[in-house]
């Protein structure tokens, strides 16, 4: 029972070991490093990738020119990166969230890409019937069609960031909740290992559900509901 125990902890055993590293434990501390390396790394993959994109879809010889490139990107194992990066510029911060970047941008530019190309022209058309300025036509028309689809690399992207930026900690990082999952696996403690991993799903779902889906609604709510 003491074997079995040991490898399956209760739920209550998992809550006590999350708690004692909250109070006095390094937990805050490494979900806020955690953190700020998703937050950083997603900030700045999320900008490129739109801007990117956008090119992309609206200029058929960047399309032409860099899609095998996207495509080279999209397919590029994670780990792979990471080990580049970490061999190139060392166990550092920036090369973790270096290597996240590389791995969401093609996704991001991805999506939107596929978003620019589905524009309606009726719409462009509209604009240039009503010798709307470039500014109107940009709020008007232009960003009511491109949020849908940021707001879709902005999710899919940060699941994406989540999984990634644990992975890279245990390979190589000085905190963080990765980190401590790693020193956690060689002690084999799997209750800090499920301490850890609950405290951060508990981060991730606050963030989804006081955060990112909110700001979805609110910002489609222009949108016709569908019968």
């Amino acid at each position: 029972m003491v074997f079995v125990h040991r490898l399956f902890p209760s739920p209550i055993a998992v809550g006590q070991a999350m708690w004692q590293a909250a109070i006095a434990g390094p937990l805050l501390l490494d979900l806020g490093r955690t953190l700020l390396r998703a937050s950083v790394a997603f900030v700045v993959a999320m900008a490129l990738g739109t801007a990117i994109g956008i090119g992309f879809g609206r200029l058929r010889w960047v399309d032409s020119l860099f899609a095998g490139w996207l495509v080279v990107g999209l397919n590029l194992p994670a780990i792979v990166v990471a080990i580049v990066l970490y061999i190139w510029l060392g166990l550092t911060d920036l090369a973790l969230i270096l290597a996240v970047i590389i791995n969401k941008l093609p996704l991001v530019i991805s999506i939107v890409r596929e978003g620019v190309r589905s524009f309606s022209p009726d719409l462009d058309e509209l604009g240039t019937v009503f010798r709307m300025s470039a500014w109107r036509r940009l709020r008007l028309i232009f960003v009511p069609q491109l949020v849908p689809f940021v707001l879709a690399a902005a999710r899919t992207g940060l699941s994406l960031i989540w999984k990634i930026v644990l992975v890279f900690e245990v390979l190589g990082s000085d905190g963080g909740v990765g980190y401590r999952i790693a020193i956690q696996f060689q002690y084999f403690d799997i209750t800090g290992v499920l301490a850890y991993t609950t405290a951060f799903i508990l981060v991730v779902l606050v963030f989804e559900y006081g955060f990112l889906r909110p700001l979805e609604r609110r910002v489609v709510r222009w949108r016709p509901v569908q019968a």
